[in-house]
């Protein structure tokens, strides 16, 4: 069985500490798609970890965890981060690295920066990881993938090719200096030992595990409204955040997917530019209030640090991501957030050029869009680590209800705090 684990959202909703939890009754944990440009953070027995680049299963010595060919594999940061699990005392882990990922390299990283450098004002606020170039690269078939570090006349070939066109850009576009491939590839035969230990034939191996009737989690990263097609056009990540994207960057059939859990928020959250529309964003200190209070130290993003906007519940945006990314059912996340409030107003309906909407607009409309909310009594009570979901205060309840009758799928799933096992089951 396969469950595709997603965001409704702009990424953010929590799927790091979801995934952590239904791994412990599945046995294969695949991450199919995005690189380091966005952290899970997951509390447990061990600590506080913000995973950037291994999946979220890694805490359990029973999975098989999966980085798959979608992935944009950052091989110094995956060995920086199974370093600081194991000093953090996490058993060593059983972790395949797909041979056809590809690599994320140090131009892509150059080439991300220069860019909104010279973007300036008009930056989309990328987190300069390399994502951006990295799958540009990729579609325009100058990528390298895992198994080409095993091929030394191949891997330097497709690492000239690269380069070649990589230092017309930075001499002559962003006047900076060039690359030079002779370290960068004894740089590259260096780091094919440290991954040797740790590459697999990934597709042969869930093809069979498949046949096994093996349980595998897919965990996708970010959200629906960052999916380069069918979220916020231009301010959205380059790979594709959707379910569906899980039968390429993981190479699963589309007829073993049979569960799609979308992960979303009590309220909303975003990082990423100021400029990108966000309807129900909540502005000054009533924003600040909920900004201190959300997440589990503060709504603040795992991989850049940076302050993320904060907003009501937006159940056009969350009805819309939950469609397109074929939601069998919802986990909320952070309802214990909202506790302090006496009442909670819910973004129920766009009105946009005068035209009230309850469909999501695409981007050239979405910037002069205004929310429409309807407003929801609070519990004003702490109710962190409730896991009787039959214990929680009635408005809380209610509210839950309003959210699932507004979004059209169950919410079967409701976090009350941080850690692992702070979760209520909604039947």
């Amino acid at each position: 069985m396969v469950k595709a684990i997603v965001g409704a959202n702009w990424g953010d909703e929590g799927k790091g500490k979801i995934t952590d939890l239904l791994a412990e009754n599945s046995e294969i944990v695949i991450r199919f798609q995005g690189g380091a440009n966005a952290g899970h953070t997951i509390i447990n027995e061990y600590g506080r970890f913000a995973l950037h680049m291994l999946p979220s299963g890694i805490f359990y010595s029973h999975i098989t965890n999966i980085i798959g060919n979608g992935v944009a594999l950052d091989i110094q940061k995956l060995t920086a981060e199974l370093r600081s699990l194991l000093e953090a005392g996490v058993p060593t882990p059983q972790l395949m690295v797909s041979e056809r990922a590809q690599l994320l390299m140090p131009y892509h990283v150059l080439q991300d920066s220069y860019e909104e450098e010279r973007l300036g004002g008009k930056a989309f606020g990328s987190t300069k990881s390399g994502i951006a170039p990295f799958y540009s690269d990729k579609y325009a078939k100058v990528g390298i993938q895992v198994c080409d570090l095993f091929d030394d006349a191949r891997l330097r070939e497709r690492l000239d090719r690269a380069i070649e066109v990589k230092n017309i850009l930075f001499q002559d576009l962003y006047h900076k200096p060039p690359v030079d491939a002779g370290t960068l590839y004894q740089e590259l035969l260096e780091l094919r030992e440290i991954i040797r230990p740790y590459v697999g034939d990934s597709v042969t191996y869930v093809h069979q595990a498949l046949k096994e009737g093996k349980t595998i989690l897919l965990e996708g990263q970010l959200g629906a409204m960052k999916d380069p097609e069918l979220g916020i056009v231009p301010m959205t990540t380059s790979s594709h955040t959707l379910a569906g994207f899980g039968c390429v960057g993981a190479a699963i059939p589309p007829t073993a997917i049979q569960d799609v859990i979308c992960v979303t928020k009590a309220y909303s959250s975003c990082v990423g530019a100021q400029t990108e529309p966000f309807v129900s964003e909540l502005l000054g200190e009533p924003g600040d209030e909920l900004r201190r209070r959300g997440g589990d130290k503060g709504e603040f993003g795992a991989t850049t640090g940076r302050p993320r906007r904060v907003g009501w519940f937006d159940t056009v945006a969350t009805r819309y991501g939950c469609m397109i990314q074929g939601a069998t059912q919802v986990a909320l996340t952070c309802l214990d957030v909202l506790g302090y409030l006496d009442e909670i107003p819910v973004c129920t309906a766009y009105e946009v050029d005068g035209q009230r909407t309850k469909d999501f607009p695409v981007p050239a409309l979405l910037g002069r869009a205004k929310p429409v909310f309807t407003t929801l009594p609070g519990w004003k009570c702490d109710i962190r680590g409730i896991t009787d979901y039959a214990a929680l205060p009635a408005n809380a309840k209610a509210y839950v209800d309003f959210l699932e009758q507004e979004i059209g799928v169950p919410i079967t799933l409701v976090s009350t705090g941080p850690k692992r096992h702070e979760i209520a089951q909604r039947k």
